[in-house]
């Protein structure tokens, strides 16, 4: 190892000058340099390696490798103040509590300009219980079961206008079929439909003072539907409530039993007549009560949340909204490139063909995206994130059961913020498979290898073939693997046509629905919320949309953006040529458009977009209530058909006042003053690595716009 010990033994006893000495000494000190300029980057890599582990990797060989591997590289010594940090990252490792532990991020900080609450939206608190008289359900006029159809926002959101229904034509509603997750589609036999995702016990006993609700027909009933003599109805996407009273009320009375096929998210319109407040605080009670998830899915996304806060900081949810259909709606194909434009393509057609989309196939995506109906990138979304000063250790959950595109339009984003998390990265597969309950195994849909022959065939073969000298047999053909033939990539490379569903496509689909409510857990209950993807003017129900709106009604002062994706892409057109090295004032643009969006004046436009399709989305003024009178808004805030956005809440009760004054969040007095010594700033520097000043102020346009608090040198 040291070249000086063989030039001695070279030597032999010859005398050694001065000039051998210090070369010697020189060599030494060399070698001794490298070693521990190697020894520190090793325990360095390892320290900055655990965000890649898993709870399920070996602990004892990792150990084993890494404790040996110094040892071979003849790294016996090591530094003690990296030594002990060495041992205690190991400790962490071990037990697996807390994401931080994982994450090399340096001191703990929550910058209030980022975190904070939102200070004109700090009154609001949830209040949807009936405010007038209220008679009890009794159910007489029949029965109505239901069959619901598509993803996990639009049974959410359908779910509620069911609700609705059913306490409007004074009928006894059947738990609802989720068709999505039947047993027919291969989930376990341990759970039936509705409560693959949602509590049954819960559901019933949160509605009993609003609508009887029962887990199946009577048996007489439960005949009449086998032999298809109780009528069937196909509801129009937000029917009004007159339809329902003068169509299906007569049907219902008359044989006391009724069925509704849903297909296309709410069958109730958003906006209800003023009279009919109290259906819309019955909506909330559904959305915000009544549907909560089983034990099983509750406990683990409660176990996430813990893990992303287990150090005390906090972090961000992301939700991308790149959904296939979606992305085919509004012609967004462009965006992308090779297959998956192709894609979407295909499905565009597809919608044109069910007169879905009455629209050309090929359209100007880039157009689209101008305007507003093509969702922000994960890259664009990194740099907004940075030019509103979030740190690069900031920690991301990334939502979303469904990501078209994967990983590869993650990349930018993932090297701007390497805390990029999901449910992978928090959970263990064993903890995920738990969720799905004991599954039977599907046929393999792969192909066979021809049957194997025995050696006389062989022979029998041989002789009879042709003239020699023959060829050689072509090659084995070498096995298909599984994930060769899952998902889309299974069939584009050998047919231009999409074949039907396999069992395991199915299964897969069932499984999106349980992804996405450990999603959702996560994203309600988040420090701060971005959406990539929401109002997006097709008139479904989003994710995103659900999420914010359950977030306004439980705590209106979180951080929750509101992009207008209109003005994002004006922003970035003008910046396209140096996204990286953006100038000062496009910063501030940003951070200006985004503060706004966090208070009234973002809800307001956000709510005109969002309310008239779904209510949940905006639940305000119906469903809240104010702990103090506004300063900021004198008048109550209506949309273009009169419906209110904003203002009139009343004032809450005394003992919903007294039981939020420990809960009530700091207020501007207190947040304004000199920062403890505890916090620390996030990093607020520009592309260009220069420091901006700015107000700590947290009003809605002025959160980091103009000035920022100065970093910390030891940051």
């Amino acid at each position: 190892m040291f070249p000086s010990l063989l030039l001695l033994k070279q030597s032999g006893n010859a005398e050694l000058s001065p000039v051998n000495i210090l070369a010697v000494i020189a060599l030494l000190l060399l070698s001794f340099l490298f070693l521990f300029s190697l020894s520190f980057h090793v325990e360095n890599h390892f320290a900055f390696s655990l965000p890649l582990l898993r709870e399920r990797d070996s602990v004892s060989d990792l150990e084993l490798s890494l404790s040996t591997a110094p040892v071979f590289l003849g790294l016996e010594f090591r530094p003690w103040f990296r030594s002990s940090q060495l041992r205690s990252e190991k400790k962490s490792y071990v037990k697996w509590h807390k994401v931080d532990d994982f994450y090399a991020v340096g001191p703990k900080f929550r910058n209030r300009n980022l975190w904070g609450p939102v200070r004109s939206l700090d009154t609001l608190q949830p209040f949807a219980t009936p405010r007038n008289s209220y008679p009890g359900p009794n159910g007489q006029n029949g029965f109505i079961y239901a069959k619901i159809f598509g993803g996990f926002d639009l049974i959410r959101s359908t779910i509620c206008d069911l609700v609705i229904i059913a306490r409007l034509l004074n009928a006894t509603l059947v738990i609802p079929e989720i068709q999505e997750s039947l047993r027919s589609k291969g989930i376990s036999t341990k759970f039936k439909s509705f409560s693959y995702i949602y509590n049954e016990e819960q559901f019933i006993a949160a509605l009993s003072n609003d609508v009887v609700v029962v887990k199946s027909l009577p048996e007489d009933l439960k005949e009449a539907r086998r032999q298809n003599k109780l009528p069937v109805i196909s509801p129009g996407y937000s029917s009004a409530a007159s339809y329902y009273l003068g169509e299906v009320l007569p049907q219902l009375k008359q044989s006391k039993a009724i069925g509704l096929i849903i297909s296309y998210g709410g069958c109730l319109e958003s906006i209800l007549p003023p009279s009919m407040a109290e259906y819309q605080r019955l909506r909330c009670r559904v959305a915000f009560h009544a549907l909560q998830f089983r034990p099983e899915i509750l406990a683990l996304g409660n176990q996430m949340v813990e893990r992303l806060r287990g150090s005390g900081r906090p972090y961000l949810v992301f939700h991308p909204g790149l959904v296939r259909d979606t992305l085919a709606f509004h012609g967004c194909a462009e965006l992308f490139q090779d297959i998956h434009t192709e894609l979407i393509q295909y499905r565009r057609s597809k919608m044109i063909e069910r007169k879905f989309v009455r629209e050309n196939l090929s359209v100007d995506s880039m157009a689209r995206k101008r305007n507003g109906s093509c969702p922000i990138m994960p890259e664009e979304v990194g740099l907004i994130l940075r030019a509103m000063g979030y740190h690069p250790n900031t920690i991301i959950y990334l939502a979303g059961s469904e990501i078209f595109g994967g990983q590869r339009v993650l990349i930018p984003l993932r090297a701007m913020y390497p805390n990029l998390v999901d449910r992978t990265s928090l959970c263990s597969k064993k903890e995920l498979s738990d969720l799905l309950g004991p599954e039977t195994s599907l046929p393999s849909d792969l192909p066979l290898p021809p049957p194997e022959k025995s050696k006389e065939q062989l022979i029998e073969d041989w002789k009879k073939a042709g003239p020699r000298p023959r060829p050689l047999p072509p090659p084995p053909a070498r096995p298909f693997y599984r994930h060769e033939k899952e998902g889309w990539y299974g069939w584009v490379a050998e047919t231009d046509k999409e074949p039907e569903p396999s069992r395991l496509d199915l299964r897969m689909k069932a499984h999106r629905l349980i992804w996405d409510a450990l999603d959702y857990l996560v994203s309600v209950e988040a420090d701060a919320f971005f959406p990539g993807f929401h109002n997006d003017g097709s008139g479904w129900p989003d994710f995103s949309s659900l999420v914010m709106g359950h977030r306004l009604y439980q705590m209106a002062y979180a951080t929750t953006y509101r992009p207008d994706r209109k003005t994002i892409t004006g922003l970035f057109d003008n910046i396209r040529d140096h996204l990286y090295h953006a100038k000062r004032n496009w910063t501030v643009a940003v951070r200006e458009h985004l503060n706004k969006s966090l208070g009234v004046e973002g809800l307001i436009v956000a709510a005109q977009m969002s309310k008239p399709r779904s209510f949940i989305s905006h639940p305000l003024p119906e469903c809240s209530c104010r702990l103090s009178k506004p300063r900021d808004i004198q008048d109550t805030m209506k949309g273009q058909d009169g419906e209110l956005l904003y203002g009139g809440e009343p004032m809450c009760p005394e003992w919903l006042v007294r039981g939020m004054v420990s809960l009530k969040p700091p207020t501007p007095s207190q947040k304004d003053e000199v920062p403890e010594d505890n916090e620390f700033p996030e990093d607020d520097t520009d592309p260009d690595g220069q420091m901006e000043s700015e107000t700590g102020s947290r009003s809605d346009s002025s959160r980091p716009s103009e000035q920022d608090e100065e970093m910390d040198p030891d940051d």
